[in-house]
């Protein structure tokens, strides 16, 4: 099922997301199975619980339509439950980043260039492994949505004066995108 993605702004996306009691849970997989049809629908390579209105600590990352420019991403696709950055490194690299909740706004982000992550995997089996690269980013990205963080957050001061007035706007309901969007406020 497609789901709305909530926009900047909206209070799920500021607030640290719970973790999953995976026993508790009737139908996580067909959630997760939502979060990545609502992905693909909305041409994202990632996607996190919070960003359809659920607060748990849930994400996944599809790199494959990205692999034309990154050869590396081919088969690249994670589902990622109560996953935790154990490691990360000390080199970094800068990209151009974009939110499906912050449609039409970009800036340049400076993040680790390679992680460890701890998480469940979709069959609920622990899983370490790292990540370099643009798969490094990816998980990051959506990792941040689970503690509340936006990728504008870690823009430099000049780009978030820049990028203020359309942020603004998107708060205001004030937005365009080729999905389903909802705010909670």
């Amino acid at each position: 099922m497609i789901l709305p993605i909530y926009v900047y702004g909206s209070q799920v996306l500021r607030a640290k997301a719970a973790e999953v009691n995976p026993a508790e849970e009737e139908n996580l997989k067909g959630f997760v199975e939502d979060l990545i049809e609502t992905m693909h629908h909305a041409d994202g390579c990632g996607l996190a619980a919070p960003q359809v209105g659920v607060s748990k600590r849930i994400a996944v990352v599809d790199g494959n339509e990205l692999r034309d420019r990154y050869p590396e991403l081919e088969g690249f696709h994670r589902e990622m439950i109560n996953p935790v950055i154990v490691e990360a490194s000390e080199e970094t690299s800068s990209y151009e980043e974009g939110c499906l909740s912050i449609p039409g706004v970009d800036a340049e982000i400076v993040r680790p260039k390679k992680i460890k992550v701890r998480y469940l995997d979709a069959d609920l089996k622990e899983t370490e492994e790292e990540f370099d690269n643009f798969a490094s980013r990816m998980v990051q990205h959506e990792l941040d949505h689970l503690d509340g963080v936006v990728f504008t957050d870690r823009a430099t001061p000049i780009r978030k004066k820049m990028i203020a007035g359309k942020l603004m706007s998107i708060t205001k309901g004030k937005v365009r995108a080729s999905y389903r969007v909802k705010s909670d406020r």
